[in-house]
């Protein structure tokens, strides 16, 4: 099974305005997967120069099945460049397909990990504003791409699932930008512990209570980056 990284090896000063560097950009047209031949944009491939960015996500990249894939909420996928040692480490024979973009992801992202992102952090990546909305939570389109099913389960239980962001300012944005951290309404809940208490169901009442009133803090930080940037 995949391991948690060590924290130790992973903390971020919170006082620093950086939180973190793409590595790469990926996106994905919609293709035949698995021996059933399912369709799915799971596979992605890297993107040269900037990517321009909409409320939907990246151009060029799709969607195959829009009732739990894509939309504004989901509307780009990141994922920590980090986690793919662990999951090398883990699944060796897999480790052809285990480099950036081998999980789905839009974004690889230096610096920024499961323990650093929040729910509801704005961050702006080039010219592009966005805002942490979830976790990542795979469906059996993962298990195809490895041809494993034990892929999934291991991104549940050791949770180096990513995260999705919302577009709230569309732009462009390419491998080298820096992410900056422009506002972190929610700072007790990282994506780890969303991931723990939450999709783990782990949470006691006033957590997940707790939980329930993030999404209106979240929209208050997006109206604030959304009057910064337009001034």
């Amino acid at each position: 099974m995949v391991r948690q990284i060590p924290a130790s090896q992973l903390t971020l000063d919170p006082s620093r305005p950086l939180a973190g560097r793409v590595r790469s950009v990926q996106t994905g047209r919609v293709a035949p997967l698995g021996p059933d031949k399912v369709l799915s944009a799971f596979v992605k491939q890297p993107t040269a120069g900037a990517a321009r960015v909409g409320a939907l996500g990246l151009e060029g990249d799709e969607q195959a099945d829009l009732r739990v894939h894509g939309g504004p909420g989901k509307a780009v996928y990141g994922y920590a460049s980090v986690n793919y040692a662990a999951w090398v480490e883990a699944f060796p024979q897999h480790a052809a397909l285990l480099v950036p973009g081998g999980l789905g992801e839009n974004l690889t992202l230096d610096d920024c990990h499961e323990q650093s992102v929040h729910i509801g952090d704005v961050v702006r990546i080039g010219s592009v504003v966005l805002q942490v909305t979830e976790p990542r939570q795979p469906c059996f389109k993962f298990a195809l791409r490895f041809d494993d099913v034990l892929m999934v389960r291991a991104m549940v239980e050791n949770g180096l699932c990513g995260w999705y962001y919302r577009v709230l300012n569309p732009g462009t944005l390419a491998a080298g930008d820096l992410v900056a951290l422009l506002a972190r309404p929610n700072p007790t809940w990282p994506i780890d512990r969303v991931n723990r208490q939450i999709v783990q169901r782990r949470a006691s009442a006033s957590e997940r209570e707790e939980f329930a009133g993030l999404a209106s803090r979240s929209a208050s930080a997006a109206s604030r980056a959304h009057t910064v940037e337009d001034e």
